[in-house]
């Protein structure tokens, strides 16, 4: 009897679970290898793929910096030795309190004057170019504004005086821009919030702002920020972006567009799902373009950003707390005090705490219609997150009621994502049918599905209907788009 209660002998052949296998053979006095992995080959995938993951570790080290060349690094050299003597011949009030235009004129000859002294000889092009350098320096937003001026950055990322980075069509590159020390870039810094009514120091070492053109900022100083001060800058297109502009660009399909169009239209409730620069709040303006003008439209938010077209818009924005910690109104407060305003619609520009209480009460009492933005990463989570930020708040309901609340109120779902090629799309369109038992239930009316990837990191991908009756034809039909809405949907 063995061991293990196993007898010995001829049925003991067999080798038991988990025994080495017997070495191999000798052939020809050589011994056979063990069987090994194939040599990489290029072309396989898994080789590519593991040759990505090897670049990439190259690739990492120090941060990236980035300086001026040719053209522009010489205006720059020329700016450092023009500008300090320019500043002692002019009176910075009297110079702010003219317009770019304005100042450019009456620093031409001053310019030519520095530049004379100075032994510089420019041509008009260069003069030009240093004259626009310096009015940006002394009433713009210096080095950021060149930046801004480029109808094709979205993002603009100041990661300290030496780095900034830029996103273009959905690609993050390093870009050849640099401010002269910290002191310099916290000066744009504070020129940015000052403008808004805000202020960012020591004690206060974060803020949010906005530009003239709605453009939003955030701002975070040492000693939070550990490589000097960071400007994150959010750029809006100058040119609005409707929905047939999204369908165009591929960000969904023509029947995707028609089914939000007519739930802007018939005053569908519509929370719009995502993460962080995934086109939410762009999304946002995109729908709002169908409210009726006859309509009044509240928008709230931390840093006006929703750029409406209605004629009847009041914006309104929160307020930070002073120094002493007091004077705050939050977003809960002006959702309150936008019920006693009479709207028709209230929109908030981000959904992230209790303020979704009061939201969802807005929705169940009359004021169809009312859209907000929420991060999350998927219709479903974005339910449970509204359940979440409801039982942050003081008020004690039973998770069965807020989730019915949820249920009864919330019509549509939309989710956004910015893929890893840089593309922003639709990727799900779901409705709130009601509950079953505890649970809200929903229904997918479109999705995005993935197929393949082309050569150069492009995602291909199919807009695919469900093919659905929709819960919501009711209320569309009572805004005369039942057909329209229908056949888009099936």
């Amino acid at each position: 009897m063995g061991a293990f209660g196993r007898r010995g002998g001829i049925g003991a052949a067999r080798a038991s679970f988990g025994s080495a296998r017997p070495a191999p053979a000798a052939i020809d006095g050589n011994v056979l290898a063990l069987a090994a992995d194939p040599p990489p080959v290029e072309g396989n995938p898994v080789h590519d793929a593991m040759a990505r993951l090897a670049d990439r570790i190259a690739r990492s080290g120090e941060p990236a910096c980035a300086t001026p060349k040719g053209f522009e690094a010489s205006v720059h050299t020329i700016k450092e030795q023009v500008l300090p003597r320019l500043l002692e011949r002019i009176d910075p009030e009297a110079a702010a309190a003219l317009d770019k235009d304005e100042l450019a004129e009456e620093f031409r000859p001053i310019v030519s004057e520095v530049l004379a002294e100075l032994r510089i000889t420019l041509n008009r092009r260069e003069q030009t170019a240093l004259e626009k350098v310096l009015v940006d320096e002394l009433l713009g937003l210096g080095p950021l504004e060149e930046l801004l001026s480029d109808p094709l950055v979205s993002d603009i990322m100041v990661n300290g005086p030496g780095q900034t980075y830029v996103e273009r069509k959905g690609k993050l590159e390093l870009a050849a821009v640099q401010f002269r020390d910290e002191t310099h870039l916290f000066q744009i810094a504070q020129r940015i919030v000052s403008k808004v009514g805000r202020r960012v120091d020591q004690t206060t070492p974060l803020a949010d702002a906005r530009l003239p053109d709605g453009s939003r900022v955030n701002v975070i100083v040492p000693p939070l920020s550990l490589r000097g001060t960071a400007i994150s800058i959010r750029k809006f297109s100058a040119k609005p972006i409707t929905l047939d502009m999204m369908a165009k660009g591929d960000s969904m399909s023509d029947r995707m567009a028609t089914v939000l169009k007519i739930a802007g239209a018939s005053r569908f409730n519509i929370v719009i799902s995502g993460g962080t620069g995934s086109g939410k709040t762009t999304m946002l303006n995109a729908i709002s373009k169908m409210i009726d003008p006859g309509e009044r439209v509240l928008t709230i938010e931390d840093a006006a950003e929703l750029r409406l077209q209605q004629p009847h818009w009041l914006p309104l924005e929160t307020r930070p707390a002073n120094l002493e910690g007091q004077g705050e109104v939050s977003i809960r407060d002006l959702v309150k005090n936008a019920l006693r305003m009479r709207p028709d619609r209230i929109i908030l520009g981000e959904v992230r705490g209790p303020e979704c209480f009061d939201l969802l009460s807005a929705m169940n009492t009359g004021h169809d219609g009312s859209m907000a933005t929420l991060h999350s990463n998927s219709p479903r989570e974005c339910l449970a997150r509204m359940e979440n930020m409801v039982m942050m708040s003081d008020i004690k309901v039973p998770k069965d009621a807020i989730s019915r609340q949820i249920a009864d109120s919330v019509d549509l779902i939309v989710q956004v994502k910015r893929l890893r090629d840089g593309s922003r799309r639709v990727t799900n369109i779901t409705e709130v049918i009601g509950m079953e038992g505890s649970v809200i239930v929903t229904q997918e009316l479109f999705k995005f599905e993935y197929l393949d990837e082309t050569a150069d990191g492009k995602i291909l991908g199919e807009y695919r209907s469900m093919g659905l009756r929709p819960y919501t034809l009711d209320k569309a039909k009572q805004f005369g788009f039942e057909q329209p809405y229908l056949e888009a949907c099936l």
